[in-house]
């Protein structure tokens, strides 16, 4: 039986929404930004030549880069000043939050609450900027390599001064889209990070549609295009139904006197499947991509030079995207940050120590310690099970695509990011129509009330 807020939802149609200003509101700002990101992925940097670049991107293609550059929008083939997206400060924010579950000062700091989180946001903040420096130098010197091994300029005057400009640009190219994404979170809908990633990957899908149409078109397999298709759709509802997938657990509180009597109060305690949602595979392929990025560079800059030098291009070679190697390290990464971000997400000793104090129990456990046990015993399996969707949403399609030769860039990482940011805003758009729903409900009962006296 549906409840009382299902019911309600159920009832909002388009004239609500367009009742709802603050919500609307929300919305054209989170546009807006959105725009302003994807008009800034189109502004080079100063001193690159946009007609060199674009033919040794034609010539570089393939890799891990085509990936990264998937993830920024096609910032990084374009060397935009948001070339390296958001992908630094999340690098960051995993450092971060690792130190905090190792560093009791740390942990010390998060305890304090609102000042302790700005803390730490603080020290993300000097993180990012110091991996957009790192990054960027390489990807300044890598570029300026990689045009002189294929014997294109798409620097016009390579040089120390070029170099500073580029890495000052890109440092705040990536903290401005930092900005914007916590902007969006406070003032938008949805969380502006996850959607800025999700606003790349969107603004690629025309691209890989053309690809794939015409790959179908150039071999004759037009078979093969349908089942892509069918494919993906096919993937995007298994996503949909994994992703709104729970365990709900039994609470029960004590007996308490009403006006039907003596009654128990039951309610439950949904566990998600994916309790991590969409962080596993973002932290994996970012921890990823930042030292493949600077070894990609910096193998096209030593390769032949010394033993080093071609050390470091076999392993760009043998971690290249799509690579046996690459998928077990981003698997690992995936199962990893699994059980890390749902042990940070969700505490099943306070989760316990709460439900004690408000009198709730789980029928058939002891409060207290049992409690907390059985939630850590019901999380542990769930997250297994979590894992193992998240790394076969991620790779399977991917290996697929590559084995059959496919051109598809859209894979089970980039479905997944953009399925899941979807779900999220959707979720959070009709959470405010419901608080503006019950607001006007509640301003009716008054004006009855008030009719009455």
């Amino acid at each position: 039986m549906a409840s009382a807020a299902d019911q309600l939802a159920s009832s909002i149609n388009l004239a609500k929404f367009s009742k709802a200003t603050d919500l609307k509101k929300r919305l054209w700002f989170t546009l807006g930004a959105l725009i302003v990101f994807r008009m800034l992925s189109y502004v080079p940097l100063p001193g690159i030549d946009p007609t060199a670049l674009g033919l040794l991107a034609q010539q570089t293609q393939g890799g891990v880069l085509d990936f990264f550059n998937n993830f920024t929008g096609g910032a990084l083939s374009r060397m935009s000043i948001v070339a390296m997206g958001v992908m630094p400060y999340i690098t960051a924010s995993i450092v971060i939050q690792l130190a905090t579950s190792l560093s009791p000062q740390l942990n010390a700091i998060k305890k304090e609450g609102e000042s302790g989180r700005k803390r730490l946001n603080q020290y993300t903040r000097y993180g990012t900027v110091l991996l957009t420096a790192v990054q960027g130098y390489f990807l300044v010197q890598g570029l300026e390599a990689a045009g002189a091994a294929k014997g294109l300029s798409p620097v016009v005057e390579p040089g120390l001064a070029f170099t500073l400009t580029a890495v000052v640009s890109l440092i705040g190219g990536t903290m401005f889209l930092m900005w914007i994404g916590e902007q969006i979170t406070s003032r938008g809908i949805g969380n502006g990070i996850s959607l800025i990633i999700m606003a790349g990957i969107v603004s690629r899908l025309p691209v890989t549609v053309v690809q794939l149409l015409e790959g179908g078109r150039a071999r004759g397999e037009w078979f093969t295009v349908i089942g892509v298709t069918v494919g993906v759709a096919a993937l995007v509802l298994f996503i949909c139904f994994m992703e709104r997938a729970q365990r709900r657990i039994l609470i029960q509180y004590p007996k308490r006197q009403t006006a039907r009597g003596v009654q128990a109060e039951r309610s439950h305690l949904p566990l998600k499947l994916n309790t991590a949602g969409v962080i596993p595979p973002i932290f994996a392929s970012s921890l990823l991509l930042l030292p493949l990025t600077i070894t990609q560079f910096a193998g096209q800059a030593v390769s032949g030079e010394s033993w080093m030098g071609d050390l470091i291009a076999n392993l760009n070679i043998w971690l290249r995207h799509g690579s046996p190697i690459y998928m077990a390290l981003y698997a690992a990464g995936i199962i990893f940050f699994s059980f890390f971000y749902t042990a940070v997400v969700f505490n099943p000793e306070e989760t316990a120590d709460n439900l004690k104090r408000y009198g709730g129990f789980v029928p058939g456990i002891r409060p207290g310690k049992n409690t907390e046990m059985y939630f850590d015993y019901v999380l542990t399996r769930i997250t297994v099970i979590g894992a193992a969707y998240l790394t076969i949403i991620c790779l399977v399609p991917e290996w697929a695509f590559s084995a059959m030769s496919i051109p598809f860039l859209m894979g089970g990482t980039s479905l997944l990011i953009v399925v899941n940011v979807t779900m999220d805003t959707v979720t959070q758009i009709q959470s405010h129509l419901l608080a503006h729903q019950y607001g006007d409900l509640i301003k009716k009962a008054k004006l009855k009330g008030g009719r009455a006296r």
